[in-house]
């Protein structure tokens, strides 16, 4: 069985920094593509940031230059550092990682609980 666990969220003021971690334990043979998404009260739940295995990132144009995702490919975690937060990037952050539990198996993504990052004005 898979688990993705998140930490490290919480209550910020507007202009400080988070900085979130997410590892997935379990019965694991690879992981291609890890990355955060975001989900605020009535919204849907949007791309935040993604890195492969090889360390190619992707980025939501609202948090380039604020937010850097990386990760540590030995221990199946992956970091989203935050910085500069603003009242807009207050939502539940998920992580996600594209897996696979044994080699002859596809790619399957799966996704942690949650984290509430809150960033207050």
């Amino acid at each position: 069985q898979v688990q993705l666990v998140e930490s490290g969220g919480g209550l910020v003021q507007a202009g400080g920094s988070l900085r979130l971690s997410c590892v997935a334990s379990g019965s694991i043979f690879s992981i291609e593509t890890m990355g955060w998404y975001r989900q605020a009260p009535g919204n849907q739940r949007d791309l935040v940031a993604t890195i492969t295995y090889a360390g190619t990132t992707k980025y939501a144009d609202s948090v380039k230059g604020r937010f850097t995702i990386s990760r540590d490919n030995a221990k199946n975690t992956v970091f989203l550092q935050m910085d500069n937060l603003n009242t807009e990037d207050t939502a539940v952050y998920y992580c996600s990682a594209e897996l696979k539990v044994r080699p002859q198996h596809k790619y399957v993504n799966y996704w942690g609980q949650g984290t509430q990052v809150t960033v207050s004005a």
